[in-house]
């Protein structure tokens, strides 16, 4: 294995330390889990918010999406 020196913002390391406590794993592995997971993800997964909002632009087909949200919102 290869040794690497990360920083992480302090909420970020709090949050894995309780992680890994709950789980009785060093955080390292939780570390090296969440890099498998990224890994195998596909690109379609973690496209950017441009890119998702190009492939779902006018995917709502039940007339004026704006009307239908500020219906919404009086309801509030």
């Amino acid at each position: 294995m290869v040794r690497t020196i990360i920083a992480l913002d302090e909420d970020d390391k709090r949050w894995l330390d309780r992680r890994a406590q709950e789980e009785g794993v060093p955080m390292t592995e939780l570390i090296r889990r969440a890099v498998r997971l990224l890994r195998g993800q596909t690109p379609e997964e973690y496209r950017s918010l441009d890119d998702l909002l190009e492939a779902t632009s006018g995917t709502w087909k039940h007339g004026d999406g704006l009307s239908y949200q500020k219906r919404l919102r009086r309801e509030w």
